[in-house]
């Protein structure tokens, strides 16, 4: 199945999610959102693919049925917004950023 699918990444990073991550210089590489065998978009943060089971919820639908690798997104997931992942990055990311000290603050007060 091939689709053209608009990619949510600019510059490794998501700017249309207010608290999403930067994996610049973090080693990680960001995937383009992708298709799975289900024929729903994962990835592109719209959630509103014409097969997705969230168009055809009802009580009757089991959860089960998004479940698994193939409805998550390798880096635009909800689970990179946690303070525990944004910590990792950091660490891959690796040395303190330009003009950073690491026992102090330079730009405390500065605004």
């Amino acid at each position: 199945m091939d689709k053209k699918i608009e990619s949510p990444i600019f510059d490794e990073t998501q700017p249309h999610q207010i608290h999403a991550p930067s994996f610049k210089g973090t080693g990680i590489e960001m995937k383009p959102p992708f298709v799975n065998q289900h024929g729903v978009v994962i990835g592109d943060s719209k959630y509103n693919s014409p097969h997705s089971p969230l168009n055809e919820w009802s009580d009757e639908t089991d959860p089960s049925v998004m479940t698994g690798d193939e409805w998550v997104h390798p880096t635009n997931d909800i689970g990179w917004n946690t303070p525990e992942n944004r910590q990792l990055l950091e660490k891959k990311r690796g040395g303190n950023a330009p003009f950073m000290h690491p026992d102090k603050d330079v730009g405390y007060g500065a605004d």
